[in-house]
């Protein structure tokens, strides 16, 4: 229980869902947890859950696509905690399921403005402070949609593509600085984000049949993405650079089918 002992963290998008379990799955690894989101009621919770058990950490409400915004939480993370060891950029938004033709430029660049600015920012203003001292882990979260098509959205999945592009190129041009970065790829999750999905399935009486398609035939938890981030984000993974891992259930290992093949 101590993966992180002395580790200094930003979490991005941690007021639910993936960020939230990471937030809190950090703090009781050890380390201090700046914990940042949009909504500051939902931030607040997450601190408070996690001040609940113990752990050292602070809450800040922000727009981690604004580059301003992003600058200062990491100047705030680098003051209060004495340095920076791990930034997760996790924020995200889905952007919908709207047919491709009737898809808005301000849908598209506003969906790209946090999903794949935001983790540019992130990397812009988090990695400085790292090569400064030798050593540091950046996260992103991608998404199964940006290995394959039929996930999501277009603008999602261009977005989330951006992000393993991001993930490879920054790992080359951090190369002997010590800092690693790596991208988790999770199929389908129960977040704030996908609930509207999950709400209608079970409205409709269909909840059993939520994460079908993959292998293991369920859906995933926000907690089994946490634990791959803090493998990503401990010294465990001191050699793992430029990747991104899929954690879908094994969706991603297959092709379209109508039945499996015996």
């Amino acid at each position: 229980m101590a993966r992180l002992r002395d580790k200094r963290a930003i979490i991005t998008g941690a007021g639910s869902g993936i960020g939230r379990a990471t937030a809190i799955l950090f703090a009781a690894e050890g380390a201090a947890v700046l914990a940042v989101d949009k909504n500051a009621d939902a931030v607040a919770e997450t601190l408070a859950q996690i001040k609940s058990t113990g752990g050292n950490a602070l809450a800040l409400a922000a727009d981690a696509g604004s580059e301003n915004e992003v600058a200062s939480f990491v100047d705030r993370a680098v003051t209060e905690f004495g340095g920076l060891d791990v930034i997760y950029a996790n924020a995200g938004i889905g952007g919908g399921l709207v047919p491709l033709f009737e898809q808005s430029v301000e849908q598209w660049t506003e969906v790209l403005r946090v999903n794949l600015i935001g983790p540019f920012l992130a990397v812009k203003h988090a990695a400085p402070h790292m090569i400064r001292q030798g050593h540091g882990s950046i996260v992103c979260t991608a998404s199964v949609a940006g290995l394959r098509a039929n996930a999501s959205g277009h603008p999602y999945a261009a977005s989330k593509a951006g992000v393993i592009s991001l993930v490879q190129t920054t790992a080359n041009s951090l190369r002997g600085t010590g800092v690693r970065i790596n991208a988790i790829c999770p199929g389908l999750i129960e977040t704030g984000m996908t609930k509207p999905l999950f709400d209608a399935a079970r409205d409709r009486g269909n909840e059993a049949k939520i994460g079908q398609l993959n292998p293991m035939m369920r859906h995933g938890e926000p907690r089994e993405i946490a634990t791959m981030a803090l493998f990503l984000a401990s010294d465990d993974a001191s050699y793992v650079n430029g990747q991104a891992f899929a954690v879908d259930g094994g969706l991603s290992s297959t092709h379209p089918f109508a039945r499996p093949l015996p």
